[in-house]
């Protein structure tokens, strides 16, 4: 079954004809190709990606090779994009559309309103979404190979990782081997921070030299056929003291706690609980303020989630990250973040850096 005629159900079960769709993302997961322009519209028998001369001819090339969707058929457009809508519209007999009010602007939707005078045109929320929380074989594949290429990257680094060398040195390489063995590119900002600056969850490399016997901590993921992957570690360039030692194992046990609570029916509060109560028992209670994990794949951050508010339960085939942390202001911090496939009974790591604390 395509993403096409899993959407369509949703969309026709809501009462509509067909679904059109503006943003890449969503593009991207009911035809398979990549355009940062065109429309996507999604009836009972096709996938129609309507696009211009700069992605028609690749789009094509795709098609004839089989890596679009099944039900995906290019469409060129030279004027304007909802003009070729209109035609096609007209041609499969659709009397309504749907779009998704969560992505669509205000502006796109009055432009549709007004394209399509004789269609009739509502909203619904979140159309993609629920269906892009389950991994498809072909998704996971993608997903492996990026994280794969991050795992090399990692191993890499290390043997880089050295006194002068600075926070934007470390992040130019990683990306640098990333794309040099593969990746399309980044799936988001690379994060390299050291010293104090670890206790940053989110701290932006800059071009200043490794501190000394002092944490480092690199969060990065290459980007594979559009999907991301997503790791963490942190290790130390010279020695860890004793209370260095003690926040890494303790960050290191919270998340083998998350990770033995994985499985597919549980809940992802519970997943969440796991770690951040062993961080909370082991006297960090205030040092741990972002969630156990989320899910990913063509975007970064996806649903569900590993976190205190998410109640519903995690089913197999959902992607997810599990990355507790312990963050000291003025100190420094630890965060160790690996991404897993949640199978009926536990979970598949697709992550395969070691974890134990590295000093360099």
């Amino acid at each position: 079954m395509t993403n096409g005629i899993k959407i369509f159900e949703k969309v026709k079960e809501a009462g509509y004809d067909a679904a059109v769709f503006f943003d890449e993302i969503s593009q991207r997961y009911l035809t398979g190709f990549h355009t940062t322009d065109g429309i996507v519209l999604v009836s009972e028998h096709e996938t129609a990606l309507i696009t211009d001369s700069r992605y028609f001819e690749a789009a094509t090339i795709a098609k004839n090779k089989g890596e679009l969707e099944d039900d995906c058929t290019p469409y060129l457009f030279t004027t304007r994009a909802l003009d070729v809508l209109s035609e096609h519209i007209q041609k499969k007999n659709i009397a309504s559309i749907a779009f998704d009010k969560t992505l669509m602007t205000v502006a796109q939707s009055e432009m549709l309103i007004q394209a399509l005078p004789k269609i009739r045109i509502g909203s619904m929320s979140a159309i993609c979404a629920e269906a892009r929380r389950h991994k498809s074989k072909k998704e996971i594949e993608n997903i492996k190979a990026a994280q794969a290429i991050t795992d090399a990257a990692f191993a890499h680094i290390l043997k880089f990782i050295r006194e002068g060398v600075t926070e934007t040195e470390i992040a130019a390489e990683l990306e640098y081997f990333c794309r040099k063995n593969g990746a399309d590119g980044m799936a988001f900002d690379t994060i390299t921070v050291s010293g104090t600056k670890t206790s940053l969850p989110h701290g932006v490399p800059a071009p200043i030299p490794l501190t000394k016997n002092a944490f480092i901590t690199m969060d990065f993921g290459a980007k594979y056929n559009g999907y991301c992957s997503d790791m963490t570690r942190t290790v130390v360039l010279g020695k860890a003291d004793r209370d260095m030692q003690q926040i890494y194992q303790t960050v290191l046990t919270a998340q083998q706690k998350a990770l033995d609570c994985i499985k597919s029916g549980v809940a992802g509060c519970e997943v969440d609980n796991a770690a951040r109560s062993y961080i909370y028992s082991e006297g960090y209670e205030g040092y741990f303020g972002h969630s156990t994990g989320h899910s990913l794949g063509l975007e970064i951050h996806e649903e569900p989630r590993f976190s205190s508010a998410w109640k519903d339960k995690i089913t197999a085939g959902a992607v997810m990250t599990v990355e507790p942390g312990i963050y000291i202001p003025g100190k420094g911090g630890v965060r160790i973040e690996d991404m897993v496939l949640v199978t009926e009974n536990g979970y598949e790591n697709l992550t395969k850096s070691v974890k134990e604390l590295i000093e360099i």
